[in-house]
């Protein structure tokens, strides 16, 4: 059995211009919705972000928004979301995203869904978090991301030892799969010690 109950989600504000990214985020809520997975997510009521919470809903699952302050309106908070967190600022919201998700997954987005996945790659790449980084590479979203990584090793900055660790996926439906199994193992109880009820 995995740690994986939560996955923190990065995506746009907006659907972007193709309607495969919108398929793409609803068919991954209803995915994890369906898998008893959380959702843990900037908060937002439109664009991917709308669409991946609604359908996490929608199929029955656990929905956390964290938004700051100064974005409520500019992203129009999602009222309806089970659990809303405001925050003083952008610092404050990715640390709790990050505090409350078991793994992180980017659909196409713009800067700031660029700007949180590469935070999340680089701080695994030193060391402080073993949690898995997955890269929604919907209709090839992310080939110039994943070739600037590729090219970034090819001319020495990213030197052994120091990989960046991620996955890809290119459809929605192999996004939870590749995470339950990149997800590290619940320890096991030692010998004569009783089972938390949360692991029953």
């Amino acid at each position: 059995m995995t740690q994986l109950s939560s996955i923190c989600v990065y995506c746009g504000s907006s659907a972007g211009d193709d309607p495969i990214y919108a398929e793409s985020a609803e068919r991954l809520g209803t995915t994890m919705g369906e898998a008893g997975l959380g959702l843990v997510y900037g908060g937002g009521a439109i664009g991917l972000m709308g669409i991946t919470a609604r359908s996490v809903m929608a199929a029955g699952g656990h929905v956390i928004g964290i938004i700051p302050q100064f974005l409520k309106e500019r992203e129009v908070m999602l009222e309806t979301a089970h659990e809303l967190v405001v925050t003083e600022d952008m610092h404050e919201r990715k640390r709790i995203m990050f505090e409350r998700a078991d793994a992180f997954v980017a659909l196409p987005g713009g800067i700031g869904t660029l700007e949180e996945l590469v935070e999340m790659m680089t701080w695994a790449q030193l060391g402080q978090h073993r949690k898995p980084v997955l890269i929604a590479n919907i209709n090839g979203f992310w080939d110039p991301l994943i070739a600037l990584l590729r090219h970034m090793a090819d001319a020495g900055f990213i030197r052994n030892g120091f990989e960046v660790s991620y996955l890809v996926a290119n459809t929605a439906e192999e996004i939870v799969p590749k995470l339950l199994a990149a997800a590290p193992a619940k320890p096991a109880p030692h010998a004569g010690e009783p089972i938390p009820i949360a692991d029953l």
